[in-house]
């Protein structure tokens, strides 16, 4: 049995694991953030969160490489201001 076969196989079972709990009496779980004391980016933050778990994952998934690279240019660019070159993977201690 492949690998990817025994993930998918447990993707699976996780997926279907709260329709099966309601099957057998038990009630779904509901993931929400209370966001009644929060403001500006974390409200929207936690309402997107509470309206939509797949708008909020898309959210995440783009956001966080887009950032990553924001934060790379800038240090990059506040580097080369400082005057350390790295560009270059020559080593100075020769």
């Amino acid at each position: 049995m492949s690998n990817c076969f025994r993930w998918a196989c447990v993707a699976l079972a996780l997926r279907a694991a709260p329709a099966i709990a309601a099957e057998h009496g038990g009630q779904p779980i509901v993931l929400v953030v209370d966001s009644r004391n929060l403001s500006g980016w974390m409200a929207w933050w936690a309402n997107v969160y509470n309206e939509s778990h797949w708008y909020f994952t898309l959210l995440t998934i783009i956001t966080i490489p887009v950032l990553g690279l924001l934060m790379g240019k800038l240090t990059g660019f506040v580097l080369a201001r400082m005057g350390v070159n790295v560009k270059s993977r020559v080593l100075a201690e020769h």
